[in-house]
This record gives structure tokens, C-alpha cells and sequence, in this order.
């Protein structure tokens, strides 16, 4: 794909008259990108950069509806399907057990990420996985966004990736995220002891027809499960996660508390404590309603 995006680019330059090097100012970048582009030897490109070259050679969106399959290689085999679906979901509900979900990275702390690992082959195949994995958050800003569900581990707050400065910064994107009107945010914390979802990460997405896949990931694997018997188990075991898991101001706080180190862990009311509180709390709304319904 990355190849055809080259060539479709070759040949509307070459009907525009244009060389690479005017081809390259017209789009913000340099000569040497554009030629890499067309003989598919540097770092695929962006969605910025195709939406740049489609407007400079009037493609009328042939580059940019050719870019998320090009994107797509930059991931292994195993997961590219699952992103095809992410893509259609109307709704996704995740619980991260390591790391940020990659809907909701910073281009710092995703690049430490995928700095890692044993497929990765080199820096331009790195800049093309960052490239990709941030490519993939524009579906959150389309009009037709899913709603996010996003569950983390305490673990994923305490683990400093791409130094203090990086984490700083995707911790103060996790709380502008929370803000977000089509997302929740929860973290579930250590004291909630043990799970059915511990060692990994677990994704479920629902589709506009009403059906839903699961998606299970480790560092170096992952699995879709479409059959719907094993995908309504996964589904429970996420709403028992969500359940054990702090509820969203809580997370908030506790967040905000990590990102401005004064985080104290024996501040989290236990699971007994926090159902107590709940329940002070729906019995303190009942009363307020009924002392307004009063006279």
C-alpha cells in the first residue's frame, strides 16, 4: 500500500508539471521526503502530511482515503484487524494493565513505547509505528467518535515511561481526556487485589450492527476473539474490573494526585469503604430529593 501511495503521488505530480522539489514546498516538507515517499524508502507518511499532498495536487481525497491502509503496515499482522474494527466501533471499553491505551498516548510516551521490542527493525520503522499509533487518534475528534471506556491499572500511573517530563505530560493528557464528554476514565487500584484480566490488556468493541469482538494484547502478541460465546465471557470479566475500579472523580484525583507527586497510596478507601460511601451517598440524594419535593 505504502508502495501505490508512491506511485499515485509520482503520477499526479507528474500531471501537475510540477518536480519534487515544488511539489515539496507546496506541502510544507522537503524534496527528499517527497522523493522517499514515491520509491517507498524513508518513513511512511502522515495523515497531515497525505492530507498536505492531497490538497497541493487537487487528488480530491484519493490520498488521503489511500492513507489508513498504508498506515495499517506499520502494525504487525495480528493487529490489524482489530484496528480495522476499532475504526468502525461505535463503542470501546478497554482496561489497560501496563501501559496507556494508544488512543490516549503522547507522540513522547508512545515513541518510548515502541522504542521497545523485538520486531522493530530500525528508526524509520520506528517513526512510522509513532506516526500510525497518533494517526489513530483523529477517530476520537470525528464527528462520529465511539464513546471511550478506558479502565487503568494503578500500575500504569506509577510506571515513569520516557522519563519524569513525558510522564508528566501523559498524565496531564489522561485528565484532559476525562474531561471529555464521550469518555470515562477509572483506575482501579492495587488494593482491589486480583483479577480475571491481570498480565495483559483487554478490549471489547461494539459495532454499529449491535456486535461486539474482544481483543486480548501482550507485548509481543495479541488475539481476536469473535466468537460471541468467549466474547460475552470477556465482557463480564470487564464489567468485574470496572466494577472493583475507583469511580471516575475518585480517578481523577488520584491522577492529578500521581502527576503532582503528593500521590499517598493508603489515602484509597478500601473496596467495603468505597461501597459504604456510595451508599451514604445515594441514600443522602434520596433525601435531598424528597426534601424538595416537600411543600
Amino acid at each position: 500500500m505504502a508502495a501505490l501511495f508512491g506511485l499515485r503521488v509520482r503520477r499526479l505530480r507528474g500531471a501537475a508539471g510540477l518536480t519534487q522539489s515544488e511539489l515539496g514546498k507546496r506541502a510544507h516538507t522537503h524534496s527528499t521526503r517527497i522523493n522517499q515517499i514515491e520509491r517507498t524508502t524513508g518513513a511512511k507518511p502522515t495523515l497531515k502530511l497525505a492530507q498536505a499532498l492531497d490538497t497541493a495536487l487537487n487528488a480530491d481525497g484519493l490520498l488521503v482515503d489511500l492513507w489508513p491502509y498504508v498506515y495499517r503496515e506499520a502494525f504487525p499482522d495480528w493487529s490489524r484487524k482489530f484496528i480495522e474494527l476499532s475504526e468502525r466501533a461505535v463503542a470501546i471499553r478497554t482496561y489497560a494493565g501496563q501501559t496507556v491505551p494508544g488512543l490516549l498516548q503522547t507522540e513522547d510516551y508512545a515513541r518510548a513505547l515502541l522504542r521497545r521490542g523485538r520486531t522493530l527493525t530500525g528508526p524509520a520503522q520506528l517513526e512510522e509505528r509513532v506516526a500510525a499509533r497518533l494517526g489513530r487518534q483523529a477517530r476520537l475528534t470525528q464527528s462520529d467518535r465511539p464513546d471511550l471506556c478506558v479502565v487503568l491499572d494503578e500500575a500504569v500511573l506509577l510506571r515513569p515511561i520516557g522519563g519524569p517530563t513525558a510522564m508528566r505530560n501523559q498524565l496531564r493528557r489522561l485528565l484532559d481526556a476525562a474531561n471529555e464528554p464521550h469518555v470515562t476514565l477509572q483506575v482501579l487500584p492495587f488494593s482491589s487485589g486480583e483479577h480475571d484480566a491481570l498480565g495483559g490488556s483487554l478490549t471489547l468493541l461494539r459495532l454499529p450492527d449491535g456486535s461486539e469482538v474482544a481483543y486480548t494484547e501482550g507485548a509481543e502478541y495479541g488475539q481476536l476473539i469473535e466468537e460471541q460465546k468467549d466474547v460475552k465471557s470477556f465482557a463480564l470479566t470487564y464489567d468485574q474490573v470496572r466494577a472493583l475500579a475507583l469511580p471516575p472523580n475518585m480517578s481523577f484525583d488520584m491522577i492529578r494526585a500521581v502527576m503532582e507527586g503528593t500521590y499517598l497510596a493508603d489515602r484509597i478507601p478500601s473496596g467495603p469503604e468505597r461501597r459504604r460511601l456510595a451508599k451514604v451517598q445515594l441514600q443522602q440524594q434520596g433525601r435531598w430529593r424528597l426534601r424538595r419535593g416537600r411543600p
